[in-house]
């Protein structure tokens, strides 16, 4: 495994693999890795040559009162944990260098992101998808590999890629659950114990409305907001649900599938999570599942 702090570095270790046409996979972290990260590892072990990890706390998708400053970082860590699993190279670059002071260009995917998490946090998904962009022109790589528990983050960086042609196949992977449920997080870190029993009320009401979903929308939220709100030390940001696509809220009697997403904070943590719901007959596994 080839550790690459600089784009040079990366540059010239990917060399030889493009040149020798491997399949490179690339997975893309801010690193205090999970089993959430290595399964994306994993999944891109299994299809691709040659697989490269970044590890990069964004900057650029974090605003003035968020947790840039607090957010776990321990590269010697992460890197522990991805040796076993066979990484090619790892990419962890200097902000001061990936993201200069003097940057003046920003990509921007207008629509997807005015809704949910973009209401929440206005500058997120530019940050987002500024560094991802840069990620996907360092690496060059012939699939991308993210988690659908950033549900929304997904379709817009899918969006991002059919707009500007970027040729790379953006590959969405399943949420990965404690056993008792939980969306795996690096911020799950933040939580205490009484905190992430509390945080379990998330996957819960999911699991309650994906139970029930009868095709109601306006039930389905209605069912959402309501558990959510009288859930103990939970404050809920937003319950909805949406078109998969365009993540439009839908109203009424669907006869498609769509997307429950919720984003709470639990004493000062923020988390989301999602689920699918399928029209009768085309359900999956329950929120409350574990998924690897």
């Amino acid at each position: 495994m080839r550790l690459a702090r600089t784009v040079r570095e990366a540059r010239d270790a990917l060399r030889p693999w493009r040149q020798a046409g491997e399949r490179i996979g690339l997975v893309p972290t801010m690193g205090a890795l999970h089993e959430g990260h290595l399964s994306l590892v994993r999944c891109a072990a299994t299809e691709c040559a040659i697989v490269v990890a970044s590890i990069f706390v964004n900057p650029l998708q974090f605003a003035p009162a968020e947790d840039f400053g607090a957010y776990p970082r321990d590269l010697e860590r992460d890197l522990r944990l991805l040796d076993p699993l066979g990484i090619d190279l790892v990419f962890a670059p200097d902000p001061a260098d990936f993201t200069p002071p003097g940057r003046r260009t920003t990509v921007s995917v207008a629509g997807l992101t005015a809704g949910l998490e973009g209401a929440s946090r206005p500058a997120h998904f530019d940050g987002v998808t500024t560094i991802v962009a840069k990620l996907l022109n360092v690496v060059q790589p012939d699939r991308a590999y993210f988690g659908e528990k950033d549900f929304q983050q997904l379709g817009v960086i899918r969006a991002m890629v059919r707009d500007l042609d970027v040729p790379v196949e953006v590959v969405g992977c399943p949420t990965v659950r404690d056993p008792d449920g939980l969306a795996v997080s690096s911020r799950n870190l933040y939580l205490s114990p009484g905190q992430r029993a509390q945080a379990l009320a998330l996957s819960q009401a999911l699991r309650g409305v994906e139970a029930q979903w009868d095709g109601d929308a306006d039930h389905a939220r209605a069912m959402l907001t309501s558990r959510l709100g009288a859930a103990p030390g939970i404050r809920l940001d937003y319950a909805e649900v949406v078109d998969p696509e365009t993540l439009e809220p839908l109203e009424g009697v669907v006869d498609g599938p769509a997307q429950a997403v919720v984003a709470a904070y639990v004493g000062a943590t923020r988390l989301i999570d999602n689920c699918r719901l399928e029209p009768a007959g085309g359900r999956g596994a329950h929120p409350g599942e574990p998924r690897a």
